[in-house]
């Protein structure tokens, strides 16, 4: 099993429009620093399974090769956004699961030409895509929301994002199940004020005292430590986040490092 983050940042995204903030400066000089909307990929045995869609360039990577299906952890913008643009295309359909919403994102589901989307996943019921496990969980977040639990056979993956904390029962599953490797979101430095912290139209809708829809880096920190997998990665990072491991040179525990776009893991 191969893992590409093939996008690692907010909604926001990095560089961030108007922002001159020396992540943001960085990123526009370095293309190697730039953070596109959380993703990933994962490859086994030929094909390719997509987690969200939220790049804007994703017509362009599914023509290389074709998913054999999407998992979507919810249907904010900055994570099926690029659906609007592959469902007009041809050929065989591509299932497309996630969480039960209705509301779903604009007209994805009124008009979804070839995806094909699945009836809502149920929590902790396992779906198989060829040899792949999925087994999807519940997260804490503004809308219906979904983690992955990843398996191979052999090699096992949480994928844990958008969430701030894990519901009891999401981490009871992965504290028995034992992940090999955690990917979780970690948006913001622990010291992040909202601008503006009552909407959850914000990208960054919490304060650094009460978080509502994403973490900190303390919280996925505390989260790796209780679920105590071998190796983790922080993802769904702001510019802010950027800017503070910039001012701080933190360093992370060991065997946890932050993502960045095209990193590739093979387990």
């Amino acid at each position: 099993m191969k893992l590409r983050f093939a996008g690692t940042g907010d909604s926001a995204q990095v560089p961030c429009f108007g922002c001159d903030c020396p992540a943001c400066q960085r990123a526009r000089l370095l293309s190697c620093h730039r953070r596109e909307p959380c993703c990933g990929e994962i490859e086994l045995d030929g094909e390719l399974i997509l987690i969200d869609a939220g790049r804007m360039d994703l017509a362009a990577r599914c023509e290389r090769q074709r998913p054999a299906a999407i998992l979507l952890t919810h249907y904010h913008a900055d994570h099926v956004q690029g659906l609007l643009h592959l469902r007009w295309g041809r050929g065989e359909s591509i299932p497309v699961y996630g969480p039960k919403d209705p509301q779903g994102c604009a007209d994805l589901h009124r008009n979804p030409g070839i995806l094909d989307f699945q009836p809502g996943l149920k929590p902790f019921r396992t779906l198989q895509l060829g040899r792949l496990e999925v087994t999807p969980l519940p997260l804490n977040h503004s809308k219906p929301t979904l983690g992955y639990a990843i398996e191979d056979g052999v090699n096992r993956l949480a994928w844990l994002c958008d969430t701030v904390g894990l519901p009891g029962a999401t981490e009871r599953f992965l504290s028995e199940w034992r992940p090999h490797g955690v990917v979780v979101d970690a948006t913001h430095p622990d010291s992040y004020h909202s601008p503006n912290p009552e909407s959850d139209d914000s990208p960054h809708p919490e304060s650094h005292t009460t978080p509502r829809n994403h973490n900190n880096v303390a919280m996925a920190l505390e989260i790796i430590e209780r679920i105590q997998p071998s190796r983790a990665w922080l993802t769904h990072i702001s510019h802010e986040l950027d800017a503070d491991f910039m001012a701080t040179s933190r360093i992370l525990p060991e065997g946890v490092e932050l993502a960045s776009d095209n990193l590739q893991i093979l387990f």
